[in-house]
């Protein structure tokens, strides 16, 4: 029998895989099979690793070691220095900014070590395409339980004593919701998981769908026996191949070993489930057009009640649940209630998986307990800005039909309650960190602009509002705003959120209700004075060089596309207007804060509009 010495645990997602993990796995087989180590260190593709800003990334197991942005030049070396000489190839270890030290371990990195982990428990640990890793992480145990020792009335009591809720974006408590489905009376019923995922800046189900499928589906199995399901789905865009290709496989292996089919593990109840590829519409997000997808029709909500739990995929009983609530599911049977209630608050229980983008130094994918501070999350967690000269100024959470949370709010705990009562919601999961030079205005405007595209059409509030709404913005960052656009924006929102037929209009106001809410200055200097002071709108911004703080080093002048910065060494450089596009490049590359960002300059004259 062969003996293992290490194995490689190679971050294999989408993130990783775009990054080069395919091309660094090759030169590692090839370079430990030239050092005669190939018999005792086996390399395995994993799922997302979660610190998706570091990858390609690599563990090494069981020591722990942590290698970050592997590339194939450095593997030569990193083999003969950790596998022949015995030592940490520091080059390639993750570095603490502020002590400036090599930290070996994944636990002691800050990244890693605030967080808790149960959907993401096998994230970076198993080859999702192998059902026996999976089992050997106490995989179908649950199932095993809920089909074998427990009724339907059992599961759904436990479920709903857990005090989870939907984690998809509502927060709908998922026991109470596989209660009404299981009281339906019907000669066919639908466990549904909704793989969609269609926010911005979002990736927590794609990442689990790929790093662990195997745990959407035992959540599937016992949701199945819990209202009396006989089929299941899992809707998955198809923008999300590698998904689709693990979960394909992991459903091939359960009908293989008899997880799914007739008499599952020799019980009574049989199960199977399909996929079926969603074309990236953001509509089927909501629960009653994604059954209406499924059926071959166009994508479009409808009215409610009757509610899925009542007529849902083809008129039958239905329940829909979004990845990330299945595969919190097997702990909750396996462990119990009670201690999935030891996460979060009396509400909001348990964890919350989220991602976080942005302008900010971690980018990746983290779970955290509910009802931590926001504050944890974006330094402690995101390793805060990415800029460390910027401040940071907002996050977005929710993604479009989410809301924005100003830094005065920072410390609020993370629950479905405190965050509504920014006007943001909890969402899917989705942060969107921004600094001091984001526009709100603008910010708002890129939402809008999605959620008006993405908008069916089937309603008018939501058809017309969205669009009226998305050109008075669109005045607004062009210079043509006018007084009394803000209360208009204000008005036109409550009316669209009445009056819209399902979440997509019901939401799409957020973003400018929140940013009206905390940065209405903004708004107002963009239509009183034309002035964005982020400069993010070109036509509302002009750029200066301060004489006094330019170094000359030539770094703005070398950066402009249109040449329109001139000056010699050791004399202070200028810009000609004329040429400028405002683009802000040269305030970006500055590093001694010499460029100016002022009002736009009047086509008559040379001197700002807002100060006429």
């Amino acid at each position: 029998m062969e003996k293992i010495r290490a194995n490689l645990l190679m971050c294999a997602g989408t993130g990783c895989v775009a990054s080069g993990t395919p091309k660094v796995k090759a030169a590692l087989q090839e370079e430990l099979q030239k050092r005669g180590l190939a018999d005792e260190i086996k390399i395995v593709l994993t799922g997302c690793n979660g610190f998706c800003a570091e990858g390609p990334v690599m563990l090494v197991y069981p020591e722990g070691i942590f290698y970050q942005k592997l590339t194939v030049d450095e593997v030569p070396k990193l083999v003969e220095e950790h596998f022949l000489k015995g030592r940490p190839y520091e080059k390639l270890l993750y570095k603490e900014p502020e002590k400036k030290l090599s930290i070996p371990t994944m636990n002691d990195i800050p990244f890693f070590k605030h967080q808790v982990l149960r959907v993401l428990r096998n994230k970076g640990l198993i080859d999702p395409e192998s059902l026996d890793e999976y089992i050997a992480r106490d995989g179908y145990m649950a199932a095993a339980m809920a089909l074998t020792q427990m009724t339907s009335a059992d599961i759904i009591k436990c479920i709903k004593d857990s005090g989870i809720r939907g984690r998809g974006g509502a927060g709908f408590p998922t026991g109470l919701k596989w209660e009404f489905a299981s009281k339906s009376q019907a000669d066919q019923k639908y466990m549904l998981c909704n793989g969609d995922e269609g926010d911005p800046g979002a990736f927590m189900d794609r990442s689990v769908m790929e790093a662990d499928p195997h745990s959407v589906i035992e959540g599937m199995i016992i949701g199945a026996k819990a209202i009396g399901a006989s089929k299941g789905v899992i809707y998955v865009r198809a923008e999300y191949p590698l998904a689709v290709k693990r979960l394909q496989k992991a459903i091939d292996d359960c009908r293989e070993r008899g997880l799914l089919g007739q008499n599952i593990l020799g019980s009574d109840f049989s199960f199977d489930l399909e996929i079926y590829l969603g074309a990236g519409a953001f509509v089927c997000g909501e629960e009653t057009a994604l059954m209406r997808s499924i059926e071959g029709k166009r994508g479009m909500p409808r009215p409610r009640p009757p509610f899925p739990a009542h007529k849902g995929l083809w008129d039958k009983p239905s329940v829909l649940n979004n990845v990330e609530t299945l595969a919190q599911i097997a702990p909750i049977i396996l462990h119990g209630a009670d201690w999935y209630k030891t996460l979060g608050t009396e509400k909001s229980t348990g964890t919350k998986v989220f991602a976080l983008t942005g302008d900010i130094k971690n980018v990746g994918l983290v779970e955290v307990p509910m009802g931590i501070p926001l504050r944890t999350i974006i330094y402690d967690i995101g390793g805060g800005m990415k800029n460390k000269k910027k401040k940071f100024k907002a996050v977005q959470m929710g993604g479009p039909s989410g809301g924005c949370i100003p830094e005065s709010l920072i410390d609020i705990p993370v629950t479905y309650e405190d965050v509504v009562k920014t006007g943001a919601i909890m969402g899917s999961g989705g942060m969107v960190v921004m600094d001091e030079d984001t526009c709100m205005v603008s910010t708002a405007k890129f939402f809008l602009e999605f959620t008006a595209d993405e908008s069916c059409g089937k309603c008018t509030p939501c058809r017309v509002g969205t669009r009226v709404m998305l050109d008075m913005l669109t005045d607004i960052t062009e210079g043509l705003g006018k007084d009394g656009d803000i209360e208009r924006l204000q008005d036109l929102s409550r009316d669209i959120i009445a009056t819209s037929l399902c979440g997509l209009g019901q939401t799409a106001p957020n973003p400018i209700l929140s940013t009206i809410r905390y940065f209405q200055d903004e708004y107002e200097s963009h239509i009183n004075e034309h002035w964005c002071k982020a400069g993010i709108c070109r036509k509302l911004s002009s750029f200066s060089i301060t004489e006094d703080l330019c170094k000359a080093c030539g770094a703005c002048l070398r950066a402009c596309p249109q040449k329109a910065i001139v000056g010699e060494k050791k004399v202070p450089h200028r810009i000609i207007q004329e040429l400028c596009i405002q683009c802000r490049t040269c305030y970006d590359s500055c590093k001694f804060g010499a460029i100016k960002i002022g009002p736009a300059l009047r086509k008559d004259k040379k001197e700002p509009a807002g100060k006429v």
